[in-house]
């Protein structure tokens, strides 16, 4: 009975032991870091596990402790505060990767509308699609960007308010809200949606992504997988789906 029991235990362990790295990373980096844990996978390593929901939610699990190794970021804010609280491992934190803001339609409002009358009739008609504004970063960033334009109190009582940046291309993608604001690299993983035009860069904070060790990790591979990912490799891969590089 004992040899059965450790030869069931043997193979329980085996799947854990052959997964790579466990990896939180913001919803809006989906295709690109599966691109890239493909490309590393085929190196002859083990595949990184990725877990993606928005940047607030996955700040608060790693608060919490949760057991990862890599924490990638949408935004300085979420880091700061994870990094304040000793959970990240020194010196390991870098800006991955950058992006742009843009505004999307839904197919069936038919023709893109391009004049900004035509745009700014549209945003105070509603309902806007955006990620939650009070907590996640594409929604922060919409805020900052609305407010630069003067158009926040038109449309901040006509809002379609989603958990993360993807929740909220959804709505558009289903026709539940004509717009959208969303990352450029979410138009471009989506073949629903209609671009309406990109939001000045100097009206928000820079989109910058921000990734890090977990103080906490444990795995052989994880330093090495973020050392990928800043690679000039990992970076091709990242800029196929629309990243723009770090800052410099």
């Amino acid at each position: 009975m004992r040899r059965l029991i450790l030869l069931l235990l043997f193979f329980v362990s085996v799947p854990a032991m052959a997964q790579g790295p466990l990896v939180l990373a913001a919803s809006s980096m989906q295709e690109a870091l599966t691109d890239a844990a493909d490309i590393w996978t085929r190196a002859g390593h083990q595949r990184p596990v990725l877990s993606f929901a928005a940047t607030s939610a996955l700040a608060r699990q790693v608060e919490g402790g949760a057991p990862a190794d890599l924490f990638l970021s949408a935004d300085a804010e979420w880091m700061d505060h994870v990094e304040r609280r000793g959970r990240l491992r020194p010196g390991t934190r870098r800006v991955l990767a950058t992006n742009r803001l843009v505004l999307v339609l839904a197919r069936s409002a038919g023709n893109p509308v391009r004049s900004r009358s035509a745009i700014l009739r549209q945003l105070k008609a509603g309902p806007l699609a955006l990620a939650d504004p009070d907590a996640v970063p594409a929604g922060r960033y919409a805020r900052q960007a609305l407010e630069s334009l003067g158009l926040w109190r038109d449309v901040e009582g006509r809002l379609a308010r989603a958990e993360n940046v993807r929740a909220a291309l959804a709505l558009v993608e289903r026709g539940a809200a004509p717009m959208g604001v969303v990352y450029a690299t979410d138009w471009r993983a989506s073949d629903v949606v209609i671009f309406a035009g990109a939001f000045p860069r100097g009206s928000h904070a820079p989109i910058e992504y921000h990734a890090a060790r977990l103080a906490s990790s444990r795995h052989a591979e994880a330093a090495a997988f973020l050392g990928f990912l800043s690679s000039s490799a990992g970076q091709r891969a990242l800029r196929r789906h629309g990243f723009g590089p770090p800052t410099p």
